[in-house]
């Protein structure tokens, strides 16, 4: 279906604005992506782009011909998709971006058994606590927690009920004591996770109606929340993570729930992407596999879960 695939690349180039940008989602080289725009254009018998070697718009044929052929490309693309899932074939690429201590202790293990399931998926997988730009960065999906400020990203839960914990080693509990409440924090060292110039260390929390934020301090910071876990591990220092990344050292004791009457802060976690065209079967399935694999999670702590 060489013109259907013209079609795609030339509805992602015009959305990337960037013709080498549109190549590479879509593993094409960008001598490839060239030809197939001038296809689809001498076939059409207009100029779609006015191109330059740093910029790439639409012309106002362009402009009408995307806004007439888009929803017919939808319903091409939901058939194509109707019939993958009716052979029950789950094959392709997909680009998946998810944090640092996510991505390397929880769920690299499940995209593996995912990949096993099914021979035909490649994954390229991004791992940072650097936000990635779903365009800029070339990723189709991203696990991100928190609610997202960005209204036009489709957002599919993956531990709505997911928290914050505020926990530390024994061996810091042993050495310095336990806070015994919030605000008890200015006094221990802190481990902070930066996320770009934004540095987390003011901590909520809550017990009925009284409710806490305090400005917290430490000695270490980073932006890679691995390595703040990693410190917190060591005795370190007190650490306010993600449930999700700290639940099996809770399980196991090496680390300890402090202040464990107090309601931290809501740290739901969703898989993110910038277009529903993008929720072809394989990134559904994988979603699937992943939503299976955080709800057996629960069964552990009742607050993951993926309603």
């Amino acid at each position: 279906m060489k013109a259907f695939s013209d079609l795609r690349l030339f509805f992602r180039a015009a959305r990337c604005t960037s013709l080498s940008e549109a190549a590479r989602s879509l593993d094409l080289t960008p001598a490839s992506a060239s030809a197939a725009i001038q296809r689809l254009e001498d076939e059409i018998g207009v100029p779609l782009f006015v191109r330059s070697t740093r910029s790439l718009r639409l012309t106002p044929q362009g402009e009408q011909f995307l806004s007439t052929c888009e929803p017919a490309l939808d319903t091409i693309v939901s058939a194509v998709e109707e019939l993958e899932v009716g052979q029950n074939a789950l094959s392709g690429t997909v680009n998946l971006a998810m944090p640092s201590d996510l991505g390397r202790n929880v769920v690299l293990g499940w995209i593996a058994e995912f990949q096993r399931l099914n021979p035909g998926v490649h994954v390229k997988v991004h791992i940072s606590d650097h936000l990635v730009g779903m365009y800029r960065d070339q990723v189709d999906v991203a696990l991100r927690y928190g609610a997202c400020p960005d209204s036009s990203l489709i957002a599919l839960p993956l531990a709505s009920s997911n928290r914050r914990v505020l926990c530390a080693a024994p061996s810091y509990i042993e050495k310095h004591g336990a806070p015994l409440t919030p605000g008890a924090l200015v006094e221990h060292n802190c481990l902070c996770f930066m996320l770009g110039d934004r540095m987390h260390n003011r901590w909520s929390f809550r017990r009925g109606e009284e409710q806490l934020s305090i400005d917290v301090s430490g000695r270490f910071q980073s932006n890679d929340g691995d390595a703040v876990r990693r410190l917190a591990l060591a005795g370190e220092g007190v650490v306010y993570k993600s449930e999700i990344d700290v639940i099996a050292d809770l399980n196991t004791g090496a680390l300890v729930r402090l202040c464990p009457d107090w309601e931290t802060e809501e740290s739901p976690l969703f898989m993110m992407c910038a277009d529903r065209r993008i929720l072809r079967p394989l990134v559904r399935g994988l979603w699937t596999h992943l939503l299976q694999h955080f709800q057996k999670l629960s069964t552990s702590c009742p607050r993951i879960d993926g309603r």
